[in-house]
């Protein structure tokens, strides 16, 4: 009995053994099944994300979300740290003479340009009128005149130049953002977003510079440039040729006052569709401009902005450009005055008038005539006419013997 007893006691024992080992290969079998799948769903949600970071959809949506929160902070972002770019010379006082000979139409005296009429409006508070040419290289070239009525020169130059407002009223202008400015030039460079129906964005990078003349007007040159914080991008056309100025002045004897602009831009369309566009639309586009205009005056928005002086020094027009401009209204003034005195002269050789002191004197005899007279018409005529021609053959008399002795 007792070895019986051994032997089950042994058998027991390894019984328990073998039990608590497989219960223990068990768990840890059950252990490793558990870490699998957290393992295998870790590895394909890291490849799956990686997959749609480098995916072209995710591409676009960055490039979205980062033109939206630009945008929507603010429509004209701070420029970089332009300490550190290099001075700018796109622009210099050649272009501000040409853009004066443009304005003037000097240049097309000698190039025989033959301008269409395309546009001339009217209403009450602003008109507008705008002709094109087709110059020998280059695309159409616009010259418009708006007239602002109760407006005045400073206020134009605020509302012109406020391109924060001018995305909440030009609804063309998707985006503006501001590069640089560049203290020693007096020069400004942006870039701006425009979206047009039916074109893709055209992407304009565009440098411009102020001057003052000494009659208070403005000028302003705008012209196409390349810059670092600007690089080219997909799903933009950028435009490669522009060139516009305007000046603003006081129209002389009234509450008023005028821009006069010249414009060349190559956007890439067809020269026809875009002259056809441009008719359809310009007036619709200057009428929002001038309810914008007295919107942004009532709003007080001019007290509220940075004003052009403040932000960059106005040069002044050299002064070799306003004598010369002084010269030609000058010559343009007296060659009117020629005119209208030669007019004047001209008249008074075909109609001489009698003096007024020949006058008085025949109505005081023709008025004693008939009192003398005493109701006879007849004689008091005879008098009076009598009078006058002894009068006349004195002065013609008179007329002869001056210019016999002049002749002599």
């Amino acid at each position: 009995m007792g070895e019986e007893e051994l032997f089950w006691r042994e058998t027991q024992t390894q019984t328990q053994t073998q039990s608590r080992s497989q219960s223990m290969d068990g768990a840890a079998s059950a252990a490793a099944a558990g870490w699998t799948w957290p393992w295998t769903l870790s590895v394909l949600l890291v490849l799956f994300t990686y997959t749609l970071l480098t995916s072209p959809f995710c591409s676009r949506f960055r490039r979205r979300l980062r033109s939206f929160s630009s945008s929507s902070s603010s429509s004209i972002s701070t420029p970089a740290a332009t300490d550190s770019l290099p001075s700018i010379r796109t622009i210099s006082d050649l272009d501000l003479k040409n853009l004066i000979d443009n304005l003037n139409e000097e240049e097309e005296e000698e190039e025989e340009v033959i301008w269409e009429n395309v546009i001339h409006k009217t209403s009450n508070s602003i008109s507008y009128e705008a002709k094109c040419c087709k110059p020998k290289d280059g695309p159409l070239k616009y010259l418009s005149v708006t007239t602002f009525e109760d407006c005045s020169v400073d206020k134009l130059l605020n509302f012109y130049m406020d391109n924060n407002y001018r995305v909440q009223w030009d609804k063309t202008v998707v985006r503006h953002q501001q590069l640089q400015l560049d203290h020693p030039s007096s020069t400004e460079i942006g870039r701006t977003i425009k979206k047009f129906p039916f074109l893709t964005p055209r992407e304009y990078v565009l440098a411009w510079r102020l001057w003052q003349g000494i009659d208070g007007s403005f000028y302003c040159f705008c012209k196409e440039c390349e810059h670092p914080l600007a690089p080219k991008e997909k799903g933009y056309v950028r435009v490669a040729v522009f060139r516009s100025g305007w000046r603003i002045r006081k129209v002389p004897g009234r509450n008023a006052c005028e821009i006069r602009m010249v414009h060349q831009e190559d956007a890439g369309l067809n020269v026809e569709m875009a002259k056809m566009a441009f008719a359809k639309g310009i007036w619709s586009y200057v009428c929002k401009m001038d309810d914008a205009l007295r919107k942004y005056s009532a709003g007080g928005k001019q007290n509220n902005i940075i004003n052009p002086t403040a932000v960059l020094p106005i040069q002044k027009v050299p002064r070799e450009f306003e004598v010369v401009k002084d010269m030609k209204d000058a010559e343009n003034s007296m060659a009117t005055v020629n005119q209208q005195h030669a007019e004047i002269c001209t008249s008074k050789k075909l109609t001489r008038r009698p003096s007024s002191k020949l006058i008085a004197n025949g109505l005081l005899l023709l008025g004693g005539a008939i009192y003398l007279s005493r109701g006879h018409s007849s004689l008091g005529s005879k008098v009076a006419m009598a009078y006058l021609a002894s009068k006349l053959t004195k002065r013609g008399g008179a007329a002869a013997t001056a210019s016999s002795k002049k002749t002599r």
